[in-house]
C-alpha cells in the first residue's frame, strides 16, 4: 500500500487567529515542510487563488497541493449557490492535479468565534441531518461528476462534531459523499477513533493526522471556553507530541486498505511550538508508524 505524507500552513499561519501566525511567506512555509520531508501542502490564505501563479512557486519547492479547506454554507444554502461558490477553489484545485477540496461546514458553527464556548454549537436533530446529509450526498456527486471530489470534514464546534453526529450523516448520506477523518477532531469530540474507522472506512478518501494533547482539553471548562479558546492553549499538537497512538490508528486504515494522503494539521502558536521543529517531529513519526502499518510512503 502507498501513502503520501502533507501538512497544513496552520502550523505557520492560523487563518482564524492572525495573532497567532507567524510573518514568514508561503515561499518560506513551503520550504520548511520539504525540509521536514513532506511532498504535499494544503492550501491556506497565503497560496494564490491561479493555476499561473501557483504552480511554479510550488514546482520550486518539489510540493503539491495535497487538498485544502472550503467553508461550506450548503446546512442553511442550496446547491446552486454552493456551486457557484465552490467554482473557482474547484477550477484551481483542478489544475494543480489536487486529490480533493476539504469540505467544512460553517453555516452556523462557532469554530472561528472565540466568544462562543464550546457548549453552544449549534446542535441538529435527526431529521435535519438527514435532509442535510441528502443535500450534501447530491453536491458530493456533482462535486465529483466535475473532476474534483469534496471529503468532509467533521470538526470541532461545527454542527456534525461527535462521533454520533458523524454517524448520523454517514447514515443518512450516501456513498456520494465522502468522509474526511480527523484523529484529533473526533478525540477533542470524546469519540473513539479507531471506532470511526471501523464504522465508515468504506467512505473515507482524505486523512488529517492531528495529534491532541488531553490534559489541555480535559481541563477545558465548555461552558465558558470556546474552541479558539482551545487552540491557544495548545491541544492540538503534531503526532509525536500528543496523547494518540498513531501506530494504532494507521494500521487499522491499513487494515481497510486505504491509500492516499495522511495530513498533519496542527494548529498551535508558531512563537511557542516552531512549525519546522514540529514538522519534523510529526514526519519522524509518521514514517515509523507508515512502517509498522506496511505503507510505502511516496511522493
Amino acid at each position: 500500500m502507498k501513502a503520501k505524507l502533507g501538512i497544513a500552513p496552520i502550523a505557520w499561519w492560523n487563518d482564524d487567529l492572525p495573532e497567532i501566525s507567524s510573518d514568514i511567506s508561503l515561499e518560506g512555509c513551503l520550504a520548511e515542510a520539504r525540509e521536514a520531508g513532506f511532498t504535499g501542502m494544503e492550501t491556506g490564505r497565503r497560496f494564490p487563488m491561479d493555476a499561473a501563479t501557483l504552480r511554479p512557486i510550488l514546482d520550486q519547492h518539489g510540493m503539491s497541493v495535497c487538498g485544502g479547506w472550503f467553508s461550506g454554507l450548503l446546512l442553511d444554502g442550496d446547491i446552486a449557490a454552493e456551486k457557484d461558490r465552490i467554482a473557482a477553489q474547484m477550477a484551481l484545485f483542478k489544475a494543480v492535479g489536487a486529490p480533493c477540496i476539504v469540505y467544512g461546514e460553517t453555516a452556523g458553527t462557532i469554530q472561528g468565534d472565540r466568544t462562543a464556548p464550546l457548549a453552544t454549537k449549534r446542535k441538529l436533530s435527526e431529521d435535519e441531518i438527514k435532509t442535510y446529509g441528502r443535500k450534501m450526498t447530491a453536491f458530493g456527486e456533482w462535486c465529483a461528476d466535475q473532476g474534483m471530489p469534496i471529503s468532509y470534514h467533521h470538526h470541532m464546534a461545527a454542527p456534525i462534531e461527535t462521533e454520533q453526529e458523524l454517524d448520523l450523516l454517514m447514515k443518512h448520506s450516501g456513498e456520494g459523499l465522502p468522509l474526511l477523518f480527523d484523529a484529533g477532531h473526533m478525540a477533542f469530540a470524546g469519540g473513539d477513533v479507531l471506532r470511526v474507522i471501523d464504522k465508515h472506512h468504506t467512505r473515507i478518501t482524505h486523512v488529517h493526522t492531528k495529534d491532541v494533547r488531553l490534559p489541555v482539553i480535559d481541563a477545558l471548562d465548555r461552558t465558558r471556553e470556546s474552541f479558539l479558546d482551545a487552540v491557544i492553549k495548545g491541544a492540538f499538537t503534531v503526532p509525536g507530541d500528543g496523547s494518540l497512538d498513531f501506530e494504532a490508528i494507521v494500521k487499522r486504515l491499513a487494515s481497510y486498505g486505504y491509500e492516499g494522503w495522511f495530513v498533519v494539521e496542527a494548529e498551535q502558536d508558531p512563537t511557542h511550538n516552531p512549525p519546522l521543529d514540529m514538522a519534523k517531529i510529526g514526519h519522524k513519526e509518521l514514517l515509523r508508524v507508515m512502517a509498522a502499518a506496511g505503507y510505502e510512503v511516496v511522493c
